[in-house]
């Protein structure tokens, strides 16, 4: 795929399937900025990445604050002169039954999942612009699309997500610049790891092709639509659920 020495910022790189797209993409040949609020992990992933040939480098971000995108975005700049591609992957879940969500919850889903994309879209777009060039790619969810019993807070982020997406990619459609989206389903990730084993094998079943997904199923999504061949692409959500929302 075209993205050998592109320059590639992943938020939430550091775990889960934002780590799975920084190894997909520096393996690839991107230069990967891994952007992640977790400082310890970030440099691990850095090292690994790098222990394998590839190129990575780590940046601190809180994404829900402008302030701190405006300096991983700055500093990413300083370091490499252009992004060229825009993974917003950074997301949490505090889940809760409506009537039992507090408004703390509420917020700080809302913050990171939604507020977070468009901090970290907005501050890059701009060089984007000048550059005549640029890839985004948003990380929504099947639950976006459907809803999910106990995740008012998530599932309104991720439909929000969508609704950006397709704004985005008609406001900027003609500047070189596409957006799309990403609707991963079930995925093996740490959140995942914490369940019962049997609520696992009940979320496989619903599943038409028999089994969770893996990060790097959505790794490799990203990686299709930021590539030079997705450059006819644009506005699109992706899911990437197994065939779930079938």
């Amino acid at each position: 795929m075209g993205v050998r020495g592109r320059v590639a910022v992943i938020t939430g790189g550091a775990s889960g399937i934002g780590l799975a797209a920084v190894k997909r993409f520096a393996h690839e040949g991107a230069k990967v900025v891994i952007a992640d609020y977790n400082e310890e992990a970030g440099r691990e992933a850095e090292k690994t990445v790098r222990e394998t040939g590839g190129e990575a480098v780590f940046f601190p971000v809180d994404v829900s604050n402008r302030e701190s995108v405006d300096r991983m975005v700055g500093s990413v700049l300083e370091k490499y002169g252009q992004i060229d591609i825009l993974i917003n992957n950074a997301g949490i879940t505090q889940d809760a039954m409506l009537h039992k969500m507090t408004t703390e919850q509420w917020e700080r889903v809302l913050a990171i999942n939604l507020s977070g994309v468009f901090h970290c879209t907005q501050a890059v777009v701009r060089h984007m612009r000048e550059r005549g060039y640029g890839r985004i790619i948003n990380t929504s969810s099947v639950v976006g699309k459907f809803g999910n019993v106990g995740q008012t807070n998530y599932a309104a982020t991720k439909a929000g997500v969508i609704g950006m997406t397709q704004t985005w990619a008609k406001e900027l459609g003609r500047t070189g610049i596409t957006v799309n989206a990403v609707a991963p389903g079930f995925i093996r990730t740490p959140m995942t790891a914490k369940m019962p084993e049997k609520i696992l094998s009940m979320m496989a079943e619903k599943v038409n092709v028999g089994r969770l997904g893996e990060p790097e199923d959505v790794a490799y999504a990203y990686l299709f639509l930021a590539s030079d061949e997705a450059s006819y692409v644009n506005g699109i959500v992706l899911s990437v659920d197994g065939g779930l929302s079938l």
